[in-house]
């Protein structure tokens, strides 16, 4: 049995990660040895508003959020940099074998820290009775590493990905449609579609928590992207995603919309 995600209100998710035992902590994240610690351009902050805007969410994954900036921050590794893709990025121990990255942290508390910034899930992609593209908040995302010489990198991820109909670089958005849940009949317990691999995908699946809003087929013989090998770099790199969502600014109460 299949569950929407519009179940997931801001305070739900707040919840779940209490629930889950997520320790919020002001702190800088520091997840990885000799991090990268830039963050895009657009969003680069002062060191004092970066110790206190940003909050590690739990001790059992890599996972931030910059409350000040309205970002998400995961880190992970790469995990392939040859052959065609359905993904961009999985939770570790998932779909490796089809993904450039694979992050140490479950797609479901990833949906639970863009809610927390403020970004709402739209709906995933449908094909019954016709094919609905997936809807939702665009989400930006970055990728930050350091190479073998220590300089520090940073890219848009659909650099990454390469379009093999154009050999060009990726350039659709992603959405972020919020996955679902199913729901175990035998026992009653509720999983999160996403946690089973598909987190940030480039082929359209129904339990995408990111996905591009273009149909992109899932068939193995009409794969639409690839690994943009020559720009990724070694097996096992650790990297850092920056996911930022665009949010719409709510008006402050009381102020009268000029004309």
């Amino acid at each position: 049995m299949r569950d929407r995600q519009q179940t997931w209100t801001v305070p739900t998710a707040l919840l779940c990660v209490c629930c889950a035992g997520w320790a919020l902590a002001a702190e800088p994240p520091e997840p990885m040895e000799n991090p990268p610690t830039d963050a895009p351009a657009a969003a680069s902050p002062s060191k004092d508003s970066e110790t206190t805007s940003i909050m590690r969410v739990t001790k059992d994954y890599d996972l931030w959020i910059d409350v000040k900036r309205k970002l998400v921050i995961v880190d992970g590794r790469v995990c392939l940099r040859e052959g065609q893709l359905e993904m961009f990025a999985c939770p570790k121990s998932t779909k490796e074998h089809e993904s450039i990255v694979s992050v140490n942290c479950k797609a479901q508390f990833v949906h639970a820290a863009l809610m927390a910034v403020g970004a709402q899930p739209g709906k995933p992609v449908s094909f019954d009775p016709v094919y609905r593209p997936a809807t939702g908040p665009v989400v930006e995302v970055y990728v930050l590493w350091q190479d073998e010489a220590g300089k520090k990198n940073r890219v848009r991820a659909q650099e990454w990905i390469k379009e093999l109909k154009t050999q060009k670089a990726m350039e659709h958005p992603w959405v972020f449609t919020g996955s679902g849940f199913w729901t175990d009949d035998s026992t009653g317990e509720r999983f999160y579609q996403a946690d089973g691999g598909d987190f940030i995908c480039v082929s359209n699946f129904p339990t995408a928590m990111l996905d591009l809003p273009i149909k992109s087929t899932q068939a193995n013989e009409s794969l639409l992207f690839a690994a943009f090998t020559e720009r990724i770099p070694p097996v096992d790199t650790k990297v850092r995603l920056v996911l930022i969502p665009q949010v719409e600014k709510k008006k402050a109460a009381g102020k009268a919309e000029k004309k």
